[in-house]
């Protein structure tokens, strides 16, 4: 089995394509670059097409180290044949595999092993013939050391019988599809832990019985993680007598006496090796797609966050609300760069509310804010209520921002390494302050996953967890792109070919030369080779750079053909850059060539209208009920306004200015069928909703869009 052919099996993607990307793979080329600016070298593909080959070549490599690794065992054993090493190179999945592999599998001790051990294996090739009628005759034979009846005979025949059909593939595979259509799961819960507080959010599935193919993914990972904690069994299973009836037809081929001892092997076989290991597998497959479904949830809305609206360059405010400790204040530059901070106490217990609107005022005054930031947590909506009492004497925007993970920032190495002498409560300020000007370049600094855009992500695969967040991090940042000269450290790391030590060298060059004045200059940064930036330069971005080209997405190894272009419209450069009537003009398949196609002329033109423009949105006011303070000041009918902060298969979670959020289950959203949440809905989408239900002892709010 061959790499590319693997892929082509399981991609609608032509050959030469995939042939191409797996050579720029091999190159440690990525998958922003590749899918940006090889477009003639893999026919076009986009990132998800590109990273699915990255996937399915990941996929084969571990299958091969695999069988490298059961070939060697088979050879130790000296039991490998040219025909078997020739069927385990035929087989491309690793169920096959490990299929063919199990009879010669070193485990412990078996009842089949001990039976042959006592020499019963001739007894069982015997039964198996199914022509022997006097068994009771043939058992006595076999009477030895260790065996002492016909009977014990005949029971370790057995043995080994259902150990040979527990080792066929087709009755494994039979098995697994009866598995895969018809298989339940059932709950039950752990008695002496069902009257537990813990215990009381899993109640649902106390007692729980659903066909495991309909079971959606948010609820096997909910019941997986009851069990896991201790709360309930879970079972899988199938109609046993359907099984075992298949097995029969499968084994049986005479009605004597043979039979009835195969018939009681079959059982065995079923109900001691083939049931639980086929169990345990479905539920393992279950397990993984209900992962794969969770993960692609937690990747759209990360993706949706990381891409949400950037205030801009402004002069920030920044609140980390607080009851007794107080609210801490900082005062953030156009840069993001911490200019005062403070802290002012007027809620309870202290009620200084008016020293702090004096000292708001007079900060905003002496650093020109333009916007205030306030950190959605403990006192958010007490402290929006202060901040809108105070009549400023010139425009500023208030706005209320996720605090989500913050937290974790402050405590983190990167944020110790910014501010080394403030503590977490300042580094907590300014990160809420900085999420408001750049959600990007902040969240980037944070684990994706203490972010809180998904659904059971403690309980899902967490290396593919990683390696998806990190993907999308990636893919956000490069999007976007970055400006050279103030992105930090976190920023760069993810743009593509750079990573964490050449990012760290990129700032300290940085620190000691100043600012970069061209591209060109990025080579200087120690240890950052042409490898390196080839795949880097286009994402890197210089403000204000004598050659325009420095602050766009052109890559500077098409700055030539630009060149060209200019030249033969006997105009500069930044002449131009946005003069799309000319741009326009412009005979693309003209500067056709070997290396530089239609596809990436096509990305030229269209970046030399708007070079370096920010696809991201602008970030817009939002203010939510100010009667609404806590879930007790909910009714059923209310209608609200709100924020959509997490999104999963089943419905969204509105934010409507309390601790808990609101869930709009699927039917909710809209008239008619719903196939995909994110059709209708986006993450920091402003909404208004209906309060259809609440239980106050579980905290729990049911809201709807359908109204």
């Amino acid at each position: 089995m061959q790499l590319l052919s693997y892929i082509e099996k399981r991609v609608t993607i032509p050959k030469k394509s995939i042939e191409n990307t797996v050579a720029l793979i091999d190159q440690d080329c990525t998958i922003p670059f590749i899918s940006r600016y090889r477009k003639e070298a893999t026919g076009n593909l986009d990132e998800v097409q590109v990273g699915e080959i990255v996937n399915l070549k990941k996929e084969f490599e571990t299958l091969q180290k695999r069988k490298e690794s059961i070939l060697k065992s088979l050879e130790e054993q000296e039991v490998l044949s040219s025909e078997l090493n020739k069927k385990i190179e035929a087989l491309d999945n690793l169920v096959d595999l490990e299929d063919l592999y199990l009879p010669y599998k070193k485990t412990r001790k078996t009842k089949a092993d001990t039976a042959r051990e006592n020499g019963l294996e001739p007894l069982a090739k015997i039964i198996m013939a199914q022509n022997a009628n006097d068994l009771e005759f043939i058992a006595s034979k076999y009477i030895g050391n260790q065996i002492t009846s016909p009977e014990e005979a005949l029971e370790g025949a057995r043995h080994i019988i259902a150990e040979w059909i527990n080792e066929r593939i087709d009755i494994r595979n039979a098995l697994r599809n009866q598995y895969n259509r018809f298989a339940e799961i059932t709950t039950k819960v752990v008695k002496s832990k069902a009257s537990e507080e813990a215990a009381q959010k899993f109640r649902d599935y106390f007692d729980w019985n659903e066909h495991l193919k309909r079971c959606p993914s948010h609820r096997l990972l909910a019941i997986l993680r009851a069990e896991k904690e201790g709360f309930v069994k879970v079972k899988i299973s199938v109609e046993e007598e359907r099984a075992i009836d298949f097995i029969e037809k499968k084994v049986l081929k005479s009605n004597n006496e043979c039979a009835k001892e195969i018939t009681v092997a079959i059982k065995d076989a079923f109900k001691r090796l083939l049931a639980p290991a086929i169990a345990n597998e479905t539920l393992s497959n279950a397990k993984e797609n209900a992962d794969e479904t969770a993960i692609a949830v937690f990747v759209k809305n990360l993706q949706q966050l990381l891409l949400s609206p950037p205030l801009g360059e402004k002069t920030v405010l920044a609140i980390d609300p607080g009851f007794r400790t107080g609210c801490k204040v900082v005062c953030l530059d156009k840069q993001g760069k911490l200019v005062h901070n403070e802290t002012i106490y007027p809620h309870e217990p202290r009620k200084e509310a008016t020293q702090a609107i004096k000292k708001i005022s007079t900060l905003v005054n002496a650093y020109k804010i333009e916007a205030i930031a306030i950190g959605n947590g403990t006192a958010s909506r007490e402290t929006e209520t202060l901040i809108k009492k105070i009549r400023f004497d010139r425009e500023v925007q208030v706005f209320v921002v996720s605090e989500a993970g913050a937290s974790i920032y402050s405590a983190s190495k990167i944020a110790r390494e910014e501010f080394p002498n403030y503590d977490v409560t300042v580094r907590g300020a300014v990160s809420i302050g900085r999420r408001l000007s750049d959600p990007l370049a902040e969240l980037v600094k944070i684990d994706a996953k203490s972010i809180g855009v998904g659904q059971y992500q403690h309980d899902v695969d967490q290396t593919k967890l990683k390696a998806s967040l990190d993907r999308v991090v990636e893919s956000c940042v490069n999007k976007v792109g970055v400006n050279v000269n103030t992105a930090s450290k976190s920023l760069l790391s993810y743009v593509s070919g750079i990573g964490e030590k050449l990012a760290e060298n990129i700032v300290n060059y940085r620190d000691i030369n100043g600012a970069f004045q061209t591209r060109e200059a990025i080579k200087n940064v120690p240890r950052l080779g042409n490898k390196a930036f080839e795949q880097s330069a286009a994402f890197l971005r210089i403000k204000d750079a004598e050659n325009p080209l420095d602050d766009s997405a052109v890559h500077p190894e098409s700055y030539s053909v630009v060149e060209k272009m200019a030249g033969d419209l006997k105009v500069g450069i930044k002449d131009l850059i946005g003069n799309q009537a000319l741009i326009k003009s412009i005979p693309l398949e003209k500067y056709t060539t070997e290396k530089v196609g239609l596809p990436t002329l096509l990305d030229i033109a269209k970046e030399l209208e708007k070079p370096g423009i920010d696809p991201r949105e602008k970030a817009k006011m939002f203010e939510f009920d100010p009667n609404v303070k806590t879930i007790k000041d909910l009714t059923t009918g209310q209608i609200l306004p709100g924020i959509v902060n997490n999104i999963t298969n089943f419905g969204c979670f509105v934010d409507i200015g309390i601790k808990e959020s609101g869930l709009v289950h699927i039917s909710q959203l809209t008239d008619g069928f719903v196939s995909d949440v994110n059709e209708i809905v986006t993450l920091q989408q402003h909404v208004k909703v209906k309060v259809m239900e609440v239980d106050l002892d579980r905290k729990r709010i049911q809201l709807s869009m359908n109204f």
